[in-house]
């Protein structure tokens, strides 16, 4: 088992619990000792994050290479055309190399809490909402796809990562803690192959060595 908090975080605050500028940090909103995020969430990005006090489970959740699915809804500006989301569902390159395939779709704005302070947004400027699922996470990445297409970000939000999903801390601060049980792990060296046959090879010496 592993203890895991859920937060809710608000728009600029840092993701990180100490900061020398005098910005806000996830210090004014965990105050259970620790605990450390599993991954990152931009200042300026909103949503869900994840914190929790094991090693192993924070490896599970942050590292690219369980492609564990996270869904953002994203406010760009314009409306993207068919072409276009079809260039971020196939996969963008960008400076750090190619993306892989994301799902893409426009949605109706979300039900969600407002932004303070809000976007920067004339009158008659069009908008529109995204939802994009990735399983990865490269700096800044989703802001930087929806721009190779020409839609810059104006609001992101972090709506689920895994099975875990925003509604259940709905508001900007909120959080919950759980307990979660550890998701098994195969060994590496054991990936894709298969098993030796025990009549081929012979273990040396009296104990036989797990593969």
């Amino acid at each position: 088992m592993a203890n895991l908090i859920l937060l809710n975080k608000p728009f600029n605050v840092l993701c990180q619990f100490t900061d020398n500028e005098g910005r806000d940090t996830l210090a004014n909103y965990v105050t259970t000792p620790g605990f450390y995020p599993a991954g990152r969430l931009d200042y300026d990005s909103e949503g869900l994050l994840l914190l929790t006090d094991s090693g192993e489970l924070q490896t599970r959740i942050a590292d690219p290479q369980h492609k564990m699915v996270k869904t953002y809804w994203v406010q760009v500006e314009g409306c993207p055309s068919e072409d276009a989301l079809r260039q971020l569902t196939n996969g963008v390159v960008l400076k750090d190399g190619p993306t892989r395939p994301a799902k893409v779709a426009i949605i109706g704005q979300p039900e969600v809490w407002e932004r303070h302070p809000p976007i920067r947004q004339r009158k008659n400027d069009v908008t529109t909402w995204l939802e994009i699922s990735i399983s990865e996470g490269r700096n800044r990445q989703v802001r930087r796809m929806t721009a190779h297409i020409g839609h810059p970000t104006l609001r992101l939000i972090r709506a689920a990562i895994g099975n875990w999903k925003i509604s259940d801390v709905p508001q900007p601060g909120d959080l919950v803690q759980l307990s979660v049980n550890l998701p098994a792990s195969t060994p590496k060296s054991s990936r894709g192959r298969r098993p030796p046959h025990s009549h081929k090879r012979k273990p040396r010496g009296s104990a036989h060595r797990r593969r």
